[in-house]
C-alpha cells in the first residue's frame, strides 16, 4: 500500500539547498587573472608595462584588450590568455584607470583594474586676462593626470599667495574634474588687478600657475582720441609760436618807398649846372 503526501520539512530545504550551491566544477570554472599591481609614473621616468595573465578560463577565450579610462586602446585587440600594454613615455597625459578585458565565447566578459597614478600637470591656462573696471573677468585652468586633482585658487598679496577672501560676494569657483575656472563680476580697479594662482593636487603631487589680470579705468576706451586731440593741440602751439618768433626784416614794410630816395646833394648839383648854362 503506498503513502502519499508532503514531503518532511527538512528533506525539502535540503533538495533547495542543493539547486543553489554551486557544483565543485562550476566554482573551478570562473574566471580568474593576475594582473600588474598599481603604478606611479613619472615625467622622463622609465617605460611601464602592464599585465594581465588569465589563470582559469570558464569557456573558450574569443578575445582580450584594453581599456584606459571607459574606452578601448586601438590596436590592444588579441586572442590571448596573456596581454600586456606599454606606456613607452611616461606623462601625466597617460595615467588613467586601465582594464585588461577577456571575452569569452559562452560566458560573460571578465576584466581587472590597473590604476596608473600620476602628479597633475595642467596644460592649459589665460597667462592674462585684461578687462575694464565694472566687467567679468574669467580665468580658467585645465590639467591632465590621474586621480583628478582637487583645485585651489589664490591671490597674491603683500608678496605671498592667499586664499581667495569671498567677502565681496564677487568671486565664483567651479571645478569638474580636470577642470577649474575663476569669475569675478563687476571689477573694481583698486581691489581686483593683480597675480592669481590656480593648484591641481591629488594624491600623488602638486602643481600650480598664475594668471595675470589687470584692470583699466572707464576711460580706457577714451585714450586713443585724448591722444590724438592732444598731437593736435601741441602742432598748432607749435606754429603758433613758430609765427611770433619770425625776426622783423623778414617781413616787408608797407610804409617804405619801393625804390631808392633821391638824396639833397643830388638837386644842389642840379641846380648849380642850371645856373651856370643861364650865365653863359
Amino acid at each position: 500500500m503506498s503513502r502519499s503526501g508532503p514531503l518532511p520539512a527538512a528533506f525539502s530545504l535540503l533538495l533547495v539547498t542543493a539547486a543553489i550551491l554551486p557544483g565543485p566544477a562550476a566554482a573551478q570554472n570562473e574566471p580568474r587573472i593576475n594582473a600588474s599591481e598599481d603604478v606611479v609614473i613619472h615625467l622622463y621616468g622609465p617605460a611601464v608595462t602592464l599585465q594581465c595573465n588569465l589563470t582559469t578560463s570558464p569557456s573558450p577565450l574569443s578575445a582580450s584588450y584594453w581599456v584606459k579610462n571607459g574606452e578601448e586602446i586601438p590596436g590592444t585587440r588579441k586572442s590571448s590568455n596573456t596581454t600586456e600594454y606599454k606606456i613607452l613615455k611616461p606623462r601625466a597625459e597617460e595615467s588613467g584607470e586601465y582594464l585588461c578585458v577577456f571575452v569569452f565565447s559562452n560566458s560573460p566578459i571578465a576584466n581587472a583594474t590597473i590604476e596608473v597614478r600620476a602628479t597633475p600637470d595642467i596644460t592649459g591656462h589665460k597667462r592674462s586676462e585684461n578687462k575694464n573696471e565694472g566687467q567679468e573677468a574669467l580665468m580658467y585652468c585645465k590639467s591632465v593626470g590621474f586621480p583628478h586633482p582637487e583645485w585651489v585658487w589664490r591671490k597674491k598679496v603683500n608678496g605671498v599667495f592667499e586664499d581667495i577672501n569671498n567677502s565681496s560676494g564677487r568671486f565664483f569657483i567651479s571645478n569638474k574634474d580636470n577642470y577649474t575656472e575663476l569669475s569675478i563680476t563687476n571689477l573694481q580697479i583698486n581691489e581686483d588687478p593683480g597675480e592669481y594662482q590656480c593648484n591641481a593636487t591629488n594624491q600623488v603631487g602638486s602643481v600650480s600657475v598664475t594668471t595675470i589680470l589687470r584692470v583699466r579705468s572707464h576711460l580706457a576706451p577714451l585714450w586713443p582720441f585724448l591722444g590724438i586731440l592732444a598731437e593736435i593741440v601741441i602742432l598748432v602751439v607749435i606754429i603758433v609760436v613758430y609765427e611770433k618768433r619770425k625776426r622783423p626784416d623778414e617781413v616787408p614794410d608797407d610804409d617804405e618807398p619801393a625804390g631808392p630816395m633821391k638824396t639833397n646833394s643830388t638837386n644842389n648839383h642840379k641846380d648849380k649846372n642850371l645856373r651856370q648854362r643861364n650865365t653863359n
